[in-house]
């Protein structure tokens, strides 16, 4: 069994003149990236593997979770603007003993990749979690494995 872990990015800033990819989070942003990545640490959730979007939003949030969970992360160019044969692409290629996986990405694909896996229908806050079982050995199988919803939490019901 392996885990994916689909998380929308911190609530981030629109600062005049700055493009779209470089936007940074607000201050609630970075205070709620670590108070999410500490309830889902405090729940016993341990994530091997931490990718993100190379947006700098993305990129501030994967930060601030790994490092509650003193992991290191990646960058994917594809979960920028990504939608769902994006994130399936990153699946496919993740490690065979990687069995817990955060994925940091954008609205509207995020939410809609979340909708695909299962019947749970979810629309990813900043900063939102969805957690999601799927029965395979492999990441490579990911598309024909049976996906199961776990949970969804946000900043607003932790």
């Amino acid at each position: 069994m392996k885990t994916i872990l689909l998380i929308r990015h911190a609530k981030s800033d629109w600062p005049e003149g700055v493009e779209d990819f470089d936007r940074p989070l607000t201050e609630i942003g970075e205070e709620n990236a670590p108070r999410m990545a500490n309830f889902l640490k405090n729940k016993s959730v341990n994530i091997d593997t931490f990718i993100s979007s190379p947006a700098k939003r993305a990129q501030d949030t994967c930060a601030l979770f790994s490092k509650v969970f003193d992991k290191n992360f990646s960058t994917e160019h594809q979960l920028y603007n990504a939608r769902e044969q994006h994130f399936e692409n990153v699946i496919y290629g993740l490690p065979k003993d990687s069995n817990c996986v955060a994925i940091f990405s954008h609205n509207n694909g995020i939410s809609n990749f979340a909708n695909y896996l299962t019947d749970e229908i979810i629309n990813l806050p900043t900063c939102g979690v969805a957690a999601y079982q799927v029965d395979c050995e492999d990441w490579s199988d990911f598309e024909m494995a049976n996906k199961k919803f776990l949970y969804f939490y946000s900043p607003k019901n932790i």
